[in-house]
């Protein structure tokens, strides 16, 4: 599905987006549930994303273009972050509403929540927010690694009735057992086709 990936651009100021004319697929999500490491897992480029053990790090948008722009993944700052200035979380949160509301070619949202944690009030707020203004999104819990079979079903079954979708809109994966690709793939086939 995903046969390569390259860093495109990283943009500041959300009203400057590039104008790539190709369908866009948004990773969000708060601070430390692993947006660059499913990015880098999904696209099998372990560069591609920056990771960091610090949460807070992504205070860009950065695009990066698939097969070659056959669509961009578009990671945005991660939000929640508490040992982060009162403005610069407010900037985040601008410029996060900002490519949300001016993106002409979003397609769809990835939503990562932390499989082991109940989905925050700010993981609500963006969900509420996708919901209201009719943006397709899908939920992806990471972190698959930290439990149990048995206990990511049940967890699964949580999530989905704390943000009130169907268990099967749950998407589970872990980057690290590089467990859930496909499912993920066949999904991006869905937004795309």
């Amino acid at each position: 599905m995903i046969k390569n990936a390259k860093f495109y651009i990283s943009v500041a100021d959300s009203s400057k987006l590039p104008a790539l004319n190709i369908p866009e697929i948004a990773v969000a999500g708060k601070s430390n549930v692993g947006k660059s490491s499913f990015i880098n897992f999904i696209t099998n480029n372990g560069k591609l994303a920056r990771t960091s053990g610090e949460p807070g790090r992504t205070r860009l948008i950065n695009y990066f273009t698939v097969n070659g722009g056959e669509f961009a993944l578009v990671d945005l700052p991660g939000y929640g972050y508490a040992r982060v200035a009162r403005e610069e979380k407010a900037k985040w949160g601008k410029m996060i509403e900002g490519y949300l509301s001016a993106s002409v070619n979003l397609k769809n949202v990835f939503v990562l929540v932390d499989v082991r944690h109940t989905p925050t009030e700010d993981d609500k707020l963006l969900l509420n927010y996708l919901n209201h203004y009719n943006i397709p999104f899908t939920v992806i819990a990471t972190k698959a690694d930290k439990l149990s079979r048995m206990q990511l079903l049940k967890r699964r079954q949580e999530i989905a009735s704390e943000i009130g979708v169907g268990r099967e809109n749950v998407y589970i994966v872990s980057s690290l057992k590089k467990t859930g690709k496909e499912e993920i793939f066949e999904r991006i086939s869905q937004i795309l086709s």
